[in-house]
């Protein structure tokens, strides 16, 4: 019987994702983030409003996310415009966290979700745009730590739209006689 001999495989190094932009070379790299988790970074200066990275994934109506998520606590799902679709992000971009105060914004550019430099950003820095989550009830801290934080990565329209409901919840339910609220006489 002959023996086979076992070789240790060697996997290479992670390599950082390199965009080949306007014939010159930005790299990103994840790594431990003071924001949450892991975030991404640049390794050369960015300038402002360049197409930083785009954000990829599969298209998902909102009731299949659900159905995904329900009772996940952490997704990559960036909301379109219409509300009713989302994309379950992959890749790079699906790491740069929220910030209050963010280098990058994001826009869709022919059917395409970018993040784009909202000013010049130096070698080192995390990237960020502000998450703007326009639905849900339940928390969504912010961790930035930006001077003028909301507190929340929900949109601060959001925000006040939970506000009022809150405060309607607070009231009780309305009489319709007498326009009072019912428990208050």
């Amino acid at each position: 019987m002959r023996k086979v001999r076992k070789e240790k495989v060697l996997l290479p190094e992670p390599r950082p994702t390199v965009l080949k932009i306007k014939r010159r070379a930005m790299t990103l790299i994840l790594r431990e983030s003071r924001i949450h988790s892991c975030g991404c970074y640049t390794t050369a200066p960015i300038r402002k409003g360049t197409r930083v990275v785009e954000y990829v994934g599969e298209r998902l109506s909102n009731d299949q996310a659900d159905d995904l998520y329900d009772d996940v606590p952490i997704t990559y799902l960036f909301g379109l415009n219409s509300g009713k679709h989302v994309v379950d992000g992959y890749g790079v971009a699906a790491f740069i966290n929220h910030s209050c105060r963010p280098n990058c914004e994001t826009d869709i550019i022919g059917g395409r979700i970018w993040i784009i430099a909202r000013r010049d950003i130096e070698r080192g820095e995390e990237l960020t745009y502000d998450y703007n989550l326009f639905d849900g009830e339940e928390d969504a801290p912010c961790l930035c730590r930006a001077p003028r934080c909301r507190g929340s990565m929900y949109s601060a329209a959001h925000l006040r739209k939970m506000t009022r409901a809150r405060a309607k919840a607070a009231r009780g339910p309305i009489s319709p006689l007498s326009g009072a609220t019912i428990g208050s006489f």
